[in-house]
């Protein structure tokens, strides 16, 4: 929906002057919390390396941001940052305000914040996204949110804003679940597509014929179909741009990391997840990975030969 239709929606619900504060103004949430300004919404952002945003008044610190606000939306690297950020900005929030974090961190953080939220009256939802720089820009992301159903009905506007899709996954911890757990099926699959070409290459099967037979096939999936890894192959990826990232391999790295982490902490087995984490933290820090989409793990394969 155009962010004009956004903004009129916004204005029906006598929306329109919602205060937000935003904390974490990188790749990805810049964008977003821009698109919630052009929507109409008054939008103080912080972040400690970013003085300046377009359309966003700045704050000097994560509490002056949060401060007034009615929703308090939070963009952060990890778990940890989360918590100091919550230990600084929940005693500023008014009561019956909302906390919506929208970074992807490990669940005990998540429900952690959650329970240190209830405790100052404030309700909180984690939400982390999926979709990339190019959709937080164009505000196409999708949600996975965690939290009460009253909470996530209160933060479905701006879900609007800035996505195209929000699901409600369940309670506290849920959102984030769901994130590692959607990211576990990913970095596994991409391996296999990677596995898959190189092995076609070897074979000397041409890569254009590999890709109709399988995106049509059982083999079909999103890292084929969507985000094929191979060059001049399948629709425009980041393979056809050097491997500059859409989604680096860093990122998939830490999700992957998250996900392992969770899993011992319920006794999950996943041996496929825990072979991607391994190759992924290879790939990254000795393979030169590092700044890298996650889909160039096709060279790493070409590369390799059989041990």
């Amino acid at each position: 929906m155009p962010l004009g239709k956004h903004r009129l929606q916004l204005e029906e619900d006598n929306m329109a002057q919602l205060k937000i504060g935003f904390i974490g103004l990188g790749n990805m949430g810049a964008p977003m919390a821009a698109n919630l300004a052009k929507a109409g919404c008054h939008v103080t952002g912080f972040d400690t390396a970013v003085s300046q945003v377009d359309q966003l008044t700045m704050a000097r610190s994560a509490a002056a941001a949060a401060d007034g606000a009615d929703i308090v939306v939070t963009m952060l690297p990890n778990g940890g940052v989360l918590r100091r950020v919550a230990d600084e900005v929940l005693p500023a929030m008014r009561p019956g305000a909302l906390l919506l974090d929208c970074s992807t961190v490990d669940v005990d953080s998540a429900r952690a914040v959650a329970d240190q939220a209830a405790g100052h009256e404030v309700m909180a939802v984690d939400a982390p996204v999926s979709g990339g720089i190019s959709g937080a820009a164009a505000g196409t992301l999708t949600f996975m949110a965690g939290g009460s159903e009253e909470a996530f009905a209160k933060v479905q506007p701006l879900f609007e804003i800035m996505g195209q899709k929000a699901v409600h996954c369940g309670g506290p911890g849920a959102g984030q679940a769901a994130k590692i757990c959607n990211n576990m099926i990913l970095g596994a699959t991409m391996i296999a597509t990677c596995e898959a070409f190189a092995l076609a290459d070897k074979l000397g099967l041409d890569r254009q014929k590999m890709f109709d037979v399988v995106s049509t096939s059982s083999g079909y999936s999103w890292s084929m179909n969507a985000y094929c890894p191979a060059p001049g192959v399948g629709p425009q990826s980041p393979a056809d741009n050097g491997y500059k990232p859409g989604f680096a391999a860093e990122l998939m790295l830490k999700d992957l990391g998250l996900s392992q982490q969770a899993a011992e902490a319920v006794g999950a087995d996943t041996p496929m997840g825990a072979r991607a984490l391994e190759l992924y933290r290879k790939f990254v820090e000795e393979e030169g990975g590092m700044g890298q989409d996650f889909s160039a793990m096709l060279p790493r394969f070409e590369a390799k030969t059989r041990d």
